[in-house]
């Protein structure tokens, strides 16, 4: 979404600049409470509608103004998406973000936006997920996230203190480098590409959970897989089933390492991954061509 810009002489009007100066962190926002660009992207042109309609002189502090539209948009349309995701077929998973290399090296904001950390967001209710995105990964203090939800500073601790809690009890145990990431996925991608089950087995935990998002469109499980031999033979014996050519190829997907798969030459899907202590615990490979058209045409965000 391309917020339009209102020209004063030769210059963007105030609005416009403060906007498009955010516009950033306001995405990065939108999609740590979604999932989603495509509803982040319709979450910042409802935020955009209501802001050229701000009295700025009344505002005393624009980002924490922006951010509060931003997250209160995100919220109505966070519970719309559960009714859609109550009806998805097979695993829902996050819509992959291209995000530019340098975001790979920033571990602390590469984890809070990687696939493994997305999928534990979704556990929290729609509430929570707004609090501790708003606290944890933004640091925004617990009066303004109050008046943003509209519930007391006092309540606002606690529902902080309990979605901290339940995020802590499910997000890797520890932070993973960019070159840790790489050195495991580039493992992977040469087993796979070689059929080696052996080497499969070698890099992928004992207790590797794989899970496929074709959206009913795409062939793929409908179900979560569990254990290292299941899904290694389930990733052989896909590609031993498939006649056309495919290529797994390096890229950068939300803050971390991940492979874009094309098949006959045409994105098929991107395939990202969770590494602890050197070996793959979750494997997330999105199908749903809807959840790809950016993956190609979009430039890469740097999120902040």
């Amino acid at each position: 979404m391309d917020a339009p810009l209102k020209a004063v002489g030769d210059a963007a009007d105030p609005a416009t600049e403060t906007f498009v100066a955010h516009r950033n962190l306001l995405f990065t926002v939108a999609y740590e409470m979604l999932g989603s660009a495509a509803d982040a992207e319709d979450v910042l042109q409802e935020t955009w509608l209501r802001w050229v309609e701000v009295d700025l002189g009344q505002v005393r502090d624009q980002r924490a103004y922006l951010v509060r539209i931003t997250t209160r948009q995100a919220l109505n349309r966070l519970r719309t998406m559960t009714r859609r995701k109550e009806a998805y077929v097979g695993p829902w998973l996050p819509e992959p973000m291209l995000t530019a290399p340098d975001v790979a090296e920033d571990v602390e904001l590469a984890e809070s936006v990687s696939m493994a950390m997305m999928l534990v967001l979704e556990t929290l209710s729609p509430t929570e997920r707004a609090v501790f995105v708003l606290r944890e990964a933004f640091d925004v203090s617990y009066d303004e996230i109050a008046a943003t939800v509209e519930k007391s500073p006092a309540a606002v601790r606690q529902i902080a203190h309990r979605a901290r809690r339940h995020v802590d009890a499910r997000r890797p145990r520890e932070v993973v480098s960019a070159s840790a990431t790489r050195a495991a996925l580039e493992s992977f991608r040469r087993a796979l590409e070689t059929g080696d089950l052996q080497g499969l087995l070698d890099v992928l935990a004992p207790q590797v959970v794989y899970m496929g998002d074709g959206g009913g469109i795409k062939h793929a499980a409908l179900r979560p897989v569990s254990g290292a031999k299941k899904v290694a033979r389930l990733m052989v014996g896909g590609l031993g089933r498939n006649k056309r050519p495919i290529t797994l190829g390096p890229t950068v997907v939300n803050g971390n390492p991940a492979l874009l798969v094309h098949l006959d030459g045409e994105v098929d899907g991107i395939m990202a991954i969770r590494v602890e202590d050197a070996r793959i615990t979750g494997l997330y490979y999105v199908r749903n061509p809807e959840k790809l058209t950016r993956v190609e045409s979009e430039t890469p965000l740097t999120l902040r």
